[in-house]
């Protein structure tokens, strides 16, 4: 029999070392997108290192990794034809994968027990490289990620845009801990301990006939659905049980009108943030508690913690449809959407989407209580998206990992400690737990600089500091801008030393030297695209003229800043930040400056704001 002619449908388990060692899969044109999103990649990468970590030990040896418990990932379906293996489904977590193997083989680069895992993201022949997940229009984008390059999504297809995209949430979310000893176990774990089962078809009829059987949505409820199911079998008033399920259906296409899965994140955010008193230990064979059940199966921890819920009888289920989950519901969707736009009064809350901290949404929906006014509401909103947005950014600034990993359990706390309070006890005590933490700008840990991981978040920074700036000199906001332009309009970090060390011979001895200073914050800017393949190598004598026609911190280093800009030289009057022109910029104006933006940072991201909210209700 041809192989065209074989009917047979092979299934097999196979570890991630199995399915991609050696063999190249291809994704027909007309599914080639793609589409995950940073929810899917960080609980991926959430729940393979939390798995992990439930088994490793610090005093294991890397042998006893073979005994440690395995992840199954699910299933993927491929249809072999003339020799080559098309993916029909799966790609997304293919690709998350060979994501993740990259990173990991990226992060271990210098250490010096590597484990081979390159052979797993492209295989050689002839002396030429070729991905084993081969698709043409992604296979520059993946040279860059591999080699730990920049690469120009400008003008870039989706699934360029989202791969480079969840590579950078890759980087924010792998948690601190895993980076260093435990590293090549971890790597060792997941090529050979994470399973997903192979379905193999010989013909594409036949695949495609299992991946509709598999993903048939009408024998399967999804756990919003089934949690719906579990409420309204309680309700025996029909009329009532029709309300509720009404209410219920429109609430539902209102979330799925922000996203995708939106209902059963909201689910996740409301309950952990009112509900949730225990959390997972990190250690081997800790018990999964009621933040992590709420995470994976909360349909099944409300129906096990009735009490909890004040759940008892039918008008209990009935106020908790109609008051509870419809009042919660409607603040989540005004969170979500003032993430995804700017709002007045609410603009912390898009900041810190900005920077991709999706553990905002429980601890906003925290203190809430459905007794609030609506201006007590915002109030809480006002001040617990301030208290992240310093939190977040003094760590960033502090070289601290805000992964999921990281902070689930800080956050945890924070919605302890917050649950419920009136906006005078919550402002006192976010602005007490800012008081308490040892990182702030101007005593961080070393000088904050550009390095290869951080890219993104200096960005951040820049346009946080360039934006107040603006604001505080009678300028309108342009943080927009900032962030969102794309193509040649966009703005990127610019060095204020060009990469010259021979320019700077009389101060540094060694390029080293030269590169470090070169990179500290001090000596960056947030400069659109054209201006730096315009001026980016020009000695700063001759950018600096080019830099009066820029954003307001570009233009301070310019004398004609403090002539003609009559609220610029009031504010840095008024706020004593020691700005000043420079006619040139040598290692000692950079250091000067350096301290400068430690200055700035503290009065962008000041905690007296947090105070202000209620002040300025009172």
């Amino acid at each position: 029999m041809k192989a065209s002619e074989n009917r047979e449908i092979i299934g097999k388990t196979k570890s991630v070392r199995e399915l991609l060692h050696g063999i190249k899969y291809s994704i027909d044109y007309y599914q080639r997108e793609y589409r995950w999103q940073e929810k899917h990649i960080v609980e991926l990468v959430n729940d393979l290192t939390s798995c992990f970590l439930e088994n490793y030990e610090d005093h294991h040896t890397r042998n006893q990794v073979a005994s440690y418990g395995c992840y199954f990932l699910g299933s993927i379906i491929i249809s072999q034809r003339n020799g080559v293996n098309f993916i029909i489904d799966g790609q997304q977590r293919l690709t998350s994968i060979t994501l993740l193997l990259m990173y990991l083989n990226n992060l271990q680069r210098n250490t010096e027990s590597q484990v081979k895992i390159n052979d797993l993201v492209f295989s050689e022949k002839y002396g030429k490289k070729s991905f084993n997940i081969c698709v043409d229009d992604r296979i520059k984008c993946m040279e860059a990620i591999y080699e730990n390059c920049d690469f120009d999504d400008n003008d870039q297809k989706e699934s360029v845009q989202n791969i480079l995209a969840r590579y950078d949430d890759i980087q924010t979310c792998f948690p601190d801990d895993l980076k260093d000893k435990a590293l090549p176990y971890f790597i060792d774990w997941l090529i050979e301990k994470v399973h997903l089962v192979e379905i193999v078809a010989f013909k594409d009829e036949d695949a495609y006939t299992i991946f509709e059987t598999m993903n048939d949505r009408g024998l399967s409820l999804t756990p919003t659905e089934m949690l719906k199911g579990y409420l309204l079998v309680i309700i025996e008033d029909l009329a009532k049980k029709n309300d509720c399920n009404d209410l219920w259906r429109k609430r539902v296409e209102k979330l799925n009108h922000i996203g995708k899965e939106e209902d059963a994140d909201f689910i996740k955010a409301w309950l952990r943030g009112q509900y949730a008193k225990t959390i997972r230990e990190r250690k081997k064979g800790a018990e999964a508690k009621d933040f992590d059940r709420i995470g994976t199966e909360f349909h099944r921890w409300v129906r096990d913690n009735e009490s909890l819920l004040g759940l008892k009888e039918q008008k209990d289920f009935i106020r908790f449809i109609e008051e509870d989950f419809a009042f919660y519901s409607k603040w989540y969707e005004t969170i979500r959407e003032a993430s995804q736009q700017q709002k007045e009064g609410m603009e912390h809350i898009f900041y810190n989407a900005q920077i991709g901290f999706t553990q905002q949404y429980q601890v906003l929906l925290a203190p809430l209580t459905k007794q609030d006014s609506e201006q007590a509401i915002l109030s809480k909103l006002q001040a617990v998206a301030i208290y992240l947005d310093i939190f977040l950014n003094r760590r960033m600034w502090n070289y601290r990992d805000n992964g999921y990993s990281t902070l689930s359990y800080n956050m945890f706390q924070l919605m302890l400690n917050i649950r419920h309070k009136s906006p005078l006890e919550l402002t006192t005590i976010l602005y007490q737990r800012l008081g308490e933490e040892e990182d702030t700008f101007v005593n961080s840990r070393e000088p904050f600089h550009l390095h290869g991981m951080n890219r993104k978040h200096i960005k951040h920074i820049l346009a946080r500091m360039t934006d107040y700036l603006e604001k505080q000199s009678g300028l309108p906001s342009d943080y927009l801008n900032y962030v969102t332009l794309r193509g040649k309009k966009r703005f990127e970090v610019e060095h204020i030393w060009a990469n010259h060390p021979e320019r700077h011979q009389d101060e540094f001895e060694h390029s080293i030297d030269f590169d470090k200073h070169r990179n500290l914050i001090g000596g960056l800017l947030l400069l659109p695209k054209q201006f730096n393949g315009s001026y980016g190598d020009l000695p700063y004598k001759d950018k600096l003229k080019h830099y009066f026609g820029q954003n307001i911190l570009a233009k301070s280093l310019h004398s004609d800043a403090y002539n003609h800009n009559p609220s610029f030289v009031r504010f840095v009057e008024a706020s004593g930040l020691a700005f000043k022109p420079y006619e040139e910029f040598r290692k000692d104006d950079l250091s000067e400056r350096q301290k400068l933006y430690e200055q700035l940072a503290e009065k962008v991201w000041n905690p007296e704001n947090i105070l202000a909210v209620v002040n300025s209700q009172t």
